[in-house]
């Protein structure tokens, strides 16, 4: 039986029931209503003791669901349509008694990195996740909120307007999910703060090299000193907040890397960074609560001061007054029924030191969540393998250490080309792990993203995801959040010493030539197999316009999965290519690159069009990448 998330106690039972076709969707009543057995659901103490909590019984006379509030009733019910996908209408009978280990259990997806998706992509994305038991959903903004006074600093990007946020909050409010704002305030601001009326607001000025000295960083961080910084924060939150329901909001506040550099240095010198930035905190946790939203803020830079992390629980309170502290934070919880702030626990490689993060929240009385990700930026295709070990770590940790949230995150560095049909196997894992942290059985993540996501009968797409997020390990190279099967093609020029993908022109000369064509050989197959499917919707005269065979839309999946395959596999064309001119097989490298111009043409003109079915205004931000690497074989000859 495949069910994710994996219920805590299933029985199976004798006998099998056949639902009669109009009695779903279910409604109040019970047994059998003149003769024909029904579906019923009741309010009812009997059901696990947890707000979603549920009982789901079937047997020959009927379906019964009982929970304790709204939330158990859609569980129970995103139960009974996976088991109706599974087995129509003649379904067998059992028992479930189910209740999840965190309260709060979401995705988070880039839209600030060059691909803003449509809105009708998002409310599809968002009852997908609903049928998983998601309940919460972040799009993560910095500068891709169509905010009406700085349109030309999100206009060639596309940008979420007030309107769709609207109507995507609405439909996610029907499906039990809580539509959470969320935009960075502190760093990552950049084409923000290149704004002509706003460049004041910079910590630094210009651009400075980084340590390592083979990038740099352009102004990315607000100057917490400023004058200035606050009005504009203010103004963000006024047009944005609005278009929310939620009452929490997530203000970003992580890798503030020009702090202390720059208008604030004296400041920081004086106080301590750490100290510097905490009060900015709280400067901003006013604004916050004065709009009635309790704050997310992610908790990298605070996790480098534990010494002040006990202080996050007494924001918006004078010092020279604790007992006021504690009575206030009381009164905050009981009034608004969620704590006042909310860290957001990150990390994304398989051993980052979740347990130990955990700890130091949970010690300091601060709510958090753990935040593992989907591990697919800078990979085209995913490295699953990295990805699966660091759900699990923080759905353990997360779970021990009493955390109230399970975040799953799912950035674009370097473009965000990858889509959304490399992530979903992480996806579907994550909201696995966030509802039963020991209870996850990986072997049913195809079958289930096969019958429930890409509505794909002979599972060959979901397989396909699968296996191309584990082709990268023949390389047997490893780096943090990325793979050579993403950044070599997507490696930005020399001369622009840009921070996403810079590795990706050297990992020729690291990698041996039978790896890449081993690695090559993997991609292809996937690719065979994915043809397939393609060709069998075109026999079937599916509809071209929007590529899909059902719900989710196998034909469709298999053209997205097919091209980051085929990114992935210029990447090990290229470094080949690379080889042949560093050990002077200039023929040989000649034939590679006119061959791959063409490739690289048509892959170009093939993503330009797929593009618009899916995402907002143009793929220029999301894929110069194919032109930089044709030009680089053009240059070569």
């Amino acid at each position: 039986m495949n069910l994710l998330p994996c219920p805590r106690s299933l029985k199976i039972l004798r006998g099998t029931f056949a639902l009669p076709e109009r009695r779903f969707p279910p409604r109040r009543g019970a047994g059998l209503e003149n003769g024909v057995p029904t579906i019923s659901f009741r309010q009812s103490h009997s059901a696990p003791n947890h707000p979603e909590g549920y009982a789901l019984r079937i047997s020959k006379d009927g379906i019964e669901m009982s929970f304790r509030e709204a939330g158990g009733l859609r569980a129970a019910a995103a139960t009974l349509r996976q088991l109706l996908r599974q087995y129509g209408r003649r379904l067998p009978c059992l028992k479930i008694r189910d209740w999840p280990d965190f309260p709060r259990r979401g995705v988070m997806l880039d839209v600030s990195r060059g691909r803003v998706p449509k809105l009708e992509t998002l409310l599809e994305l968002a009852e997908r996740l609903a049928d998983f038991k998601i309940n919460e959903l972040q799009l993560y903004t910095e500068h891709t909120f169509a905010c009406r006074r700085y349109k030309s600093v999100w206009q060639s990007w596309g940008a979420l307007t007030g309107e769709e946020i609207r109507k995507l909050d609405a439909r996610c409010r029907q499906l039990g999910i809580d539509l959470v704002p969320n935009q960075n305030s502190f760093g990552h601001l950049r084409y923000f703060l290149e704004h002509p009326k706003l460049k004041q607001l910079a910590e630094v000025a210009e651009p400075y090299e980084a340590g390592s000295g083979d990038f740099v960083r352009r102004p990315s961080t607000l100057a917490p000193n400023h004058p200035g910084t606050l009005p504009f924060l203010r103004e963000l939150y006024d047009e944005l907040l609005p278009k929310f329901s939620s009452r929490f909001f997530n203000v970003g506040c992580d890798e503030t890397w020009d702090l202390g550099r720059g208008q604030s240095k004296i400041l920081c010198d004086t106080k301590g960074q750490g100290r510097v930035y905490l009060e900015f905190l709280e400067k901003i946790h006013r604004e916050v609560s004065r709009r009635g939203k309790t704050m997310m803020f992610w908790g990298d830079i605070i996790l480098k001061y534990p010494k002040l992390i006990s202080e996050l629980a007494s924001f918006g309170t004078p010092v020279s007054d604790p007992a006021r502290r504690v009575t206030d934070l009381k009164r905050a919880r009981s009034e608004t029924g969620a704590p006042g702030i909310i860290a957001l626990n990150w990390g994304y490689e398989a051993k980052h030191p979740f347990e130990k993060e955990a700890r130091l929240f949970a010690r300091s009385k601060i709510p958090f969540y753990v935040c593992p990700g989907t591990s697919t930026w800078q990979t085209m295709v995913g490295r699953h393998d990295n990805a699966l070990v660091n759900l699990r770590v923080a759905a353990r940790a997360g779970h021990k250490y009493g955390a109230i949230g399970y975040l799953i995150t799912d950035w674009g560095d370097g473009g965000h080309p990858q889509p959304l049909a490399v992530s979903w196997p992480l996806f579907l894992a994550g909201a696995t792990l966030a509802w039963n942290a020991t209870g996850f059985n990986e072997q049913k993540l195809v079958p289930v993203l096969s019958r429930d996501v890409f509505a794909d009968s002979t599972g060959v797409v979901a397989e396909a995801a699968f296996q191309l997020g584990l082709v990268h390990r023949k390389l047997k190279v490893r780096a943090a959040n990325e793979t050579p099967l993403g950044t070599v093609i997507a490696a930005p020029p020399p001369a622009e010493r840009e921070l996403f993908c810079r590795n990706g022109l050297k990992w020729f000369a690291r990698i041996p030539a039978k790896n890449i064509h081993a690695a090559l050989r993997a991609i292809e197959q996937q690719r065979a197999a994915l043809k397939a499917v393609w060709n069998a919707g075109h026999r079937l005269g599916v509809n071209r316009s929007n590529h899909s065979t059902g719900r989710g839309g196998a034909r469709r999946s298999a053209r997205e999965l097919d091209l980051a395959a085929r990114m992935a596999a210029q990447s090990c064309k290229f470094m080949l290519w690379q080889q042949a001119v560093a050990s002077g097989k200039l023929s040989d490298a000649k034939k590679l690159a006119q061959i791959a111009i063409q490739e690289l043409r048509k892959l170009e003109r093939d993503f330009n069009s797929y593009w618009p079915t899916r995402n907002k205004a143009t793929p220029k931000h999301c894929s110069a990448f194919l032109r930089w690497r044709i030009n680089d074989y053009q240059h070569s000859f």
